[in-house]
């Protein structure tokens, strides 16, 4: 599974890179997590509000910070 956070560094894309992080690692998901925080990438994506997060190539978050919980349960489906 590929992972991307899409930000610029902003506080809650850091928050954001964090919790997903921690999941991955909390509940042994084989994933490689990546920050994306080059402003023309991120375009790319059709972002316009960060944070966001990628799972293999699908934007599934834009704009806010999901909860743990709801962050496990878009890696383990």
């Amino acid at each position: 599974m590929e992972i991307k956070i899409l930000g610029t560094g902003c506080p809650k894309c850091k928050t954001l890179e964090k919790l997903v992080i921690k999941v991955v690692d909390e509940n042994n998901i084989d994933a490689n997590v990546s920050k994306v925080d080059d402003i023309m990438q991120i375009m790319n994506y059709g972002i316009v509000s960060t944070p966001a997060l990628v799972i293999d190539e699908k934007v599934v978050i834009k704009g806010r910070i999901p909860s743990e919980k709801e962050i496990k349960e878009l890696l383990t489906k």
